[in-house]
């Protein structure tokens, strides 16, 4: 299958980019090369090879999920330097709406 400059102008237009017309000729024969090692891969018999969807085994290295107990409240805030009603107190950032307070 030959690719044309025609074909290549409206991929271009399409990525909304646009070359100057030497570059279009340069990649309509790189692109053409391209299509050319593409339709070669075809003519190889791959009947009776299997699927490939990774080169890699997928192996699933997660740790099971399971619910634990999680710290009391009062013994994570003995961290903090200032807490108010059970909450972290941090310097506040806003004032009346306006930043940098």
């Amino acid at each position: 299958m030959a690719i044309h400059e025609e074909e290549v102008k409206h991929v271009a237009k399409l990525a909304k980019l646009s070359f100057p017309d030497e570059e279009v000729h340069q990649f309509t024969e790189q692109l053409g090369k391209i299509i050319e090692m593409v339709e070669l891969l075809e003519e190889v018999d791959t009947t009776g090879v299997p699927i490939t969807t990774s080169v890699t085994p997928s192996i699933n290295v997660m740790r099971e999920d399971v619910a634990t107990t999680g710290t009391s409240r009062d013994e994570l805030l003995k961290n903090v330097p200032e807490s108010e009603n059970g909450y972290i107190k941090v310097p506040a950032i806003m004032d009346n709406g306006e930043a940098g307070a």
